[in-house]
């Protein structure tokens, strides 16, 4: 993992220290890349919430196959698969977004914690990490308060909603999200104390923009399930 790691840190690092050229703030220059990698993003947490709703949607019909054939595992497989290529639906297809993001998440960390790493030792770079930005002193250093407690505020609320998305999809299950959400964002502000304040910063501003993505995906959610309970009654008129 440390070697892909570095291939991705590697690159991000020479973006990053881009954007300091251009904008001359290293705290700026987060906030950009921030939003830049978040965008990149988004059509793979898309791709991934319309996979889960697709197998939301067919829940009842696998439910039936199981009931049907519990005691035929191989005719049992062949339905499914079968079921799964008439509905266009890929059932790895909401585990490969989040397989994919998890290095680059991997790189981001790895860059944002030690900077100097993947942006090069430069005499330019050396001084820009340790540039203050708003309230913070020195972004190379943690942020004891202000910072985590917006980052742990951002965590709970992105996760809130999440939760809400699956038990809202039908067979959906919550449960594991709902102990998450108040867990997580205690575990953010708890490191949040030790990160360095840059590497605070993009997960705090990434999860406030997560918050809008789900308010986007909960509005296609809705209609995807609206037009599937839309379709399934005319089949049954």
């Amino acid at each position: 993992m440390q070697t892909v790691t570095g291939w991705i840190a590697k690159p991000l690092g020479y973006f990053l220290g881009w954007l300091y050229d251009f904008v001359g703030s290293y705290g700026l220059a987060i906030v950009i890349f921030t939003i830049v990698v978040k965008i990149c993003l988004y059509p793979l947490y898309a791709k991934q919430m319309k996979s889960t709703v697709g197998m939301s949607k067919l829940q009842p019909k696998i439910k039936a196959l199981q009931q049907k054939y519990a005691n035929d595992k191989d005719t049992l497989n062949a339905k499914m698969a079968d079921l799964y290529r008439e509905e266009g639906i890929n059932p790895a297809g909401g585990c490969l977004p989040m397989l994919i993001q998890m290095p680059i998440i991997f790189g981001l960390f790895a860059l944002l914690r030690n900077p100097l790493a993947y942006m090069g030792s430069s005499e330019r770079m050396l001084f820009a990490i340790h540039e203050s930005f708003l309230w913070m002193t020195d972004l190379s250093q943690p942020d004891k308060w202000i910072l985590p407690i917006l980052a742990g505020i951002a965590t709970f609320f992105a996760f809130s909603m999440q939760q809400q998305q699956q038990q809202e999809m039908p067979g959906g299950n919550g449960g594991m999200m709902k102990s998450m959400k108040y867990i997580f964002p205690v575990m953010i502000v708890m490191l949040g104390r030790t990160f360095p304040a840059g590497l605070t910063i993009y997960w705090a501003l990434g999860q406030v923009i997560q918050i809008f993505y789900n308010m986007r995906m909960n509005k296609v959610r809705a209609k995807m399930l609206a037009d599937s309970g839309s379709k399934g009654g005319r089949r049954r008129k």
